[in-house]
C-alpha cells in the first residue's frame, strides 16, 4: 500500500476541517432551546470580576438562531417589585454557536435572603404567517450566590 502526497495532504485537510465544525450533541432537552449558560464563579460579591459563557449548540439544532444576547442579574422567584433585573451585558452574536465574556458585578442594592439567577434573553428571528421575519425572545437562567462581603450594598428584605 502506498500512499501519494495528495492523498495525505487530503487526509490533513478532512481532519482540520472536521475540528472546525461544531459537533451536534446527541440529544438536545427542550430546556436548552435558547442557549445554555454558566457562569464561573457562581458566589459574588459587588465588585468581583466573573465569567459568562452561552453554548447555543442545541438551539441553533432545535431551530432558534440567536441574533442577539442580553444578560442580566434578576430575582426570579418571589421578586416583590423591589428588585429590578440590573443589565449586566447586551451582545450581538459573532461567534456562533457560543458566547462567553468577562463582566464585573455592579455595586447595585442586593437584598439580603434573596436568591438571584443570571437570566439570558436571546433574540432570534422567525418567520411570520406572510413570510416576513419579526423577532421572539426567550430565555434560560443560572443560579447565582451574592454575598454581602464587598460592600454594604444589600438592604434588609
Amino acid at each position: 500500500m502506498q500512499f501519494t502526497l495528495s492523498a495525505i495532504l487530503a487526509s490533513f485537510v478532512a481532519v482540520a476541517t472536521a475540528a472546525t465544525v461544531p459537533v451536534a450533541r446527541a440529544t438536545c432537552a427542550e430546556a436548552d432551546r435558547f442557549g445554555d449558560i454558566t457562569i464561573e464563579p457562581s458566589t459574588l460579591s459587588p465588585g468581583d470580576t466573573f465569567t459568562v459563557t452561552a453554548d447555543f449548540t442545541c438551539a441553533i439544532q432545535l431551530g432558534v438562531n440567536p441574533e442577539y444576547t442580553d444578560y442580566y442579574i434578576e430575582v426570579p422567584v418571589n421578586n416583590n417589585s423591589y428588585e429590578p433585573p440590573i443589565l449586566i451585558a447586551r451582545r450581538t452574536l459573532t461567534t456562533p454557536p457560543t458566547d462567553s465574556f468577562t463582566a464585573t458585578l455592579p455595586y447595585a442594592n442586593y437584598f439580603a435572603n434573596a436568591s438571584y439567577a443570571l437570566v439570558l434573553d436571546t433574540t432570534y428571528a422567525v418567520n411570520g404567517t406572510n413570510g416576513s421575519p419579526y423577532s421572539q425572545v426567550g430565555g434560560t437562567e443560572a443560579a447565582v450566590t451574592i454575598t454581602n462581603s464587598a460592600s454594604a450594598a444589600f438592604q434588609s428584605g
